[in-house]
């Protein structure tokens, strides 16, 4: 899996710029220097989507895509940054010289041969915007709307979102570490309003999480998040005001006081400050 993410990232990063690990060496070596301790460089590309339907009707569609990448050279306690949206030699080289103006007297240090690092992967290198057609992305928060109006006769409006996107990394270090990343991250959000005898209230509920659509929308996920939405929804319409006033106050053994002063002492103390008397 490590090694997928590291080979995806240099596709995506590298490839179309025409670099390779022999043209990060040559950026180090021009990075690293009379006076340069360490250097590294940091690319990262980051694709967004996002859609939202209202009542039925898709009210919004987004994408955007963003790259750079950043280059950092440390010199003693001195540390110089640069960074480039575009992503190709020169504007590596110029960056890389532009970071290392901070050097200072000092011996060069040589770049080692880039090698694979062995980091753990933590959630699959796929990328979910591409892992499925946006005609099915809002078929589902269609699909959600006649669920939700289907379910209570009291719904008057449906709002349901969708976004998702991917982060891709690379990292390289003039100490010899190549590694990659690829974090994918979906979420779906569902607001419903409920009516009944003139008063609305509303309910919230969502989720997501560092995987592909498919897997955000298995196993009746969406549903129960529309469920708990217009749970919410019909139990705030059958709420009454909290009451006021002075109330009796028990406090058990272990930190109540912590308790107590977290519940309503901040509040006392932005009276005192409000009423200037601090």
């Amino acid at each position: 899996m490590t090694d997928n993410a590291l080979t995806l990232a240099q596709d995506r990063l590298l490839l179309p710029a025409g670099l390779d690990a022999g043209g990060l060496e040559r950026t180090f070596g021009t990075l690293l220097g009379p006076g340069i301790d360490f250097g590294d460089l940091y690319f990262q590309h980051a694709r967004r989507e996002s859609w939202s339907v209202e009542d039925g009707i898709v009210k919004d569609g987004a994408h955007s895509i963003e790259q750079g990448v950043g280059v950092r050279a440390i010199a003693g306690e001195k540390t110089g940054f640069a960074y480039s949206d575009d992503i190709h030699g020169d504007a590596l080289l110029g960056a890389a010289r532009s970071a290392r103006a901070i050097s200072r007297e000092g011996g060069a240090q040589p770049a080692r041969s880039l090698v694979r690092g062995n980091a753990r992967a933590l959630y699959p290198a796929l990328d979910p915007i591409d892992g499925m057609g946006n005609e099915a992305k809002v078929e589902v928060l269609k699909r959600l709307d006649r669920f939700l109006r289907a379910a209570d006769p009291r719904v008057q409006q449906v709002m349901v979102s969708l976004s998702g996107g991917v982060d891709t990394i690379l990292i390289a270090r003039s100490d010899g570490v190549l590694a990659g990343d690829i974090r994918p991250l979906v979420r779906l959000n569902v607001q419903v309003i409920v009516e009944q005898h003139g008063r609305r209230e509303s309910g919230y509920s969502g989720g997501g999480g560092r995987y592909s659509y498919e897997e955000l929308f298995a196993d009746g996920r969406p549903e129960a998040f529309a469920r708990e939405a217009l749970r919410q929804a019909l139990v705030n319409l059958e709420a009454i005001p909290a009451p006021a006033g002075v109330m009796t106050v028990v406090l058990g053994p272990g930190w109540p006081g912590v308790l107590l002063h977290e519940a309503v002492g901040h509040g006392l103390e932005g009276d005192f400050n409000r009423k200037g008397k601090w």
